[in-house]
Order: C-alpha cells, then structure tokens, then sequence
C-alpha cells in the first residue's frame, strides 16, 4: 500500500478466481490428420510437382555454393512468407531425398 490507500502491483484489483475454460473445437485447426495426410501422399504422387516447385528442385538438385538460401529467397517471392518458405524448402528437400532412395532400392 502506497501513502494514497491504492493498492499497486501484482496484486491489486479484486481477488477472484479464474474459470476453468473448455478447449474449443476451434482449436484443432490446421492438425493434420491421417486420412488428410494419405490422401495428399496420393494427390503428390498422382500428379507430381507444381511448376515453381520444380524449379526448387532443380536448385536442389545442383546444389552448389548458396543453393539453402536461393530456395528460400524464391519459395519467399511465390509464397509470400518466412515460415511458409522455409516449411516447402523442408517439403522439397524431403521429397528429393525419398526420390533418390527410391531411385537407389531400383
């Protein structure tokens, strides 16, 4: 208590007890699910890349000095943000990998 009678701090105001909220259905937004996860497996390997997804890969694919950062700067210009790009520049790197696994068990 301060020399006016106001309570200030951490503990000012009414003490009350604070409700317990239920989790809202709302909150599962954007979980992926099994049946969502399979049916985009089957959606990729049906008809295969997008047109600036190839051009990733291709980057990927040649490697060289800088080639992180020159996917991430393109997937950036045609998705529009950090984590979207650095999540397809993940997407692609993986794809590539099972690509090349699948391509040495041949």
């Amino acid at each position: 208590m301060s020399s006016t009678g106001t309570i200030r701090g951490m503990n000012k105001g009414y003490p009350v007890q604070k409700l317990e909220v239920p989790k809202r259905p709302a909150g599962r937004k954007g979980t992926l699910v099994k049946k969502v996860k399979l049916v985009r497996e089957v959606v990729r390997d049906v008809v295969g890349l997008m047109p600036y997804e190839k051009r990733i890969l291709d980057v990927i694919k040649t490697g060289g000095s800088g080639a992180e950062k020159k996917v991430y700067k393109f997937a950036k210009r045609r998705l529009g943000t950090h984590r979207r790009a650095l999540k397809k520049r993940e997407e692609i790197k993986e794809y590539y990998s099972k690509l090349r696994a699948r391509q040495a068990a041949h």
